[in-house]
């Protein structure tokens, strides 16, 4: 079974990574099925298959479909062939699930755009990405890699960064490392602003991220005197998660109502 460049496939060769990986889910207790995103040749899904819950896989390649029906059968009626950016996943889960995957660079970030999109039935991901990505979603205001995603799922879960996997772990190996992160839900859901301009306001203020605030506000802001205030002197890197919600709540407040 070759890696196919069209669906960004690179195979995990070494069990101990692959191990390591399932079984840093923690959350079970939570949820009673796991989602398993790009299952491959299955390298994740022998180690997660002993394991206590319900395991579904999503898997884009018809080869690899075919792959996994032949080598794990217990596995046929979960088997969900489709390109999972595609899935309803709230119609095929009514209760909450564990979300893990060795994820193609390529779409990875639309992965996590996935996560938040069903964050209520989401408790807990566990995800091998490249290792620039995976660091950018956990990394914090000051860091040059903080930027719109960090922000994203940083309001909603907390992240952690689990460890390093080398290219020569892969068949074939990719051009760059990767790392593996897991992410918690966060008990508290609300935001306390709009999520909509919470989202357009991060984007906004990362579109030029070397300008202040006081530059890409404007598109919120034009002619306030509140883009006086001193803090629009920072740059978007320096905000918190809790200022962007505060920044947010006070934009909102500004904006006219509509008629």
């Amino acid at each position: 079974m070759r890696a196919k460049k069209s669906y960004g496939q690179h195979f995990l060769n070494d069990d101990n990574i692959a191990e390591r990986i399932a079984n840093s889910l923690q959350w079970t207790d939570q949820y009673n099925t796991v989602l398993e995103i790009g299952p491959g040749r299955g390298m994740l899904t022998k180690f997660l298959l002993p394991n206590a819950y319900e395991l579904f896989v999503v898997e884009a390649d018809r080869d690899m479909v075919m792959h996994l029906q032949k080598n794990f059968p217990e596995l046929r009626e979960h088997i969900i062939s489709a390109d999972v950016l595609k899935v309803p996943l709230d119609q095929v889960f009514k209760q909450p699930f564990g979300l893990i995957g060795n994820f193609p660079y390529n779409i990875s970030s639309q992965i996590l755009f996935q996560l938040l999109k069903y964050k209520e039935l989401i408790p807990e991901m566990v995800g091998m990405f490249q290792k620039e990505v995976a660091e950018r979603v956990v990394a914090g205001p000051g860091s040059k890699v903080y930027g719109v995603i960090s922000v994203l799922v940083q309001a909603f879960y907390e992240g952690e960064y689990l460890f390093t996997v080398e290219n020569y772990n892969f068949t074939p190996p990719p051009k760059v490392r990767s790392g593996v992160i897991r992410l918690f839900r966060k008990e508290n859901q609300d935001l306390g602003c709009d999520e909509k301009l919470f989202r357009s306001v991060v984007k906004q203020a990362f579109s030029q991220r070397r300008k202040m605030l006081r530059n890409t506000m404007k598109t919120f802001l034009k002619g306030d005197p509140f883009l006086e205030d001193e803090f629009f002197n920072l740059r978007p890197e320096r905000l918190s998660v809790a200022d962007f919600v505060n920044l947010t709540i006070e934009i909102g407040n500004r904006m006219p109502d509509p008629e």
